[in-house]
């Protein structure tokens, strides 16, 4: 059986703690990885964020759309140069 898909909900987190904490997410993911992001609202602003910071290295897509909550799978496509250290140390933002 397959392992369960990770999820972040960051509905009862404050609002200038939600990117930073998805952004971490994202970073300790390995390429292929994802994650099910759980937020309150379209989180429009965060996927311009992604798409400055991590151009054609992220998948966006929308499992619901509201609107108790929306959910919406983040993949990792690419390397980004944020990725968790390794066992040498480095790495992460």
């Amino acid at each position: 059986m397959p392992d369960q898909e990770q999820q972040l909900d960051v509905r009862p987190l404050r609002k200038p703690d939600k990117h930073p904490r998805i952004f971490a997410a994202f970073d300790d993911l390995a390429v292929g990885e994802s994650f099910v992001l759980i937020n309150n609202h379209d989180p429009r602003h965060l996927r311009q964020e992604f798409d400055l910071e991590h151009p054609g290295g992220y998948g966006w897509e929308y499992l619901d759309k509201g609107p108790a909550a929306w959910r919406i799978r983040i993949s990792k496509l690419a390397s980004t140069g944020h990725e968790a250290a390794g066992p040498d140390g480095g790495g992460g933002r």
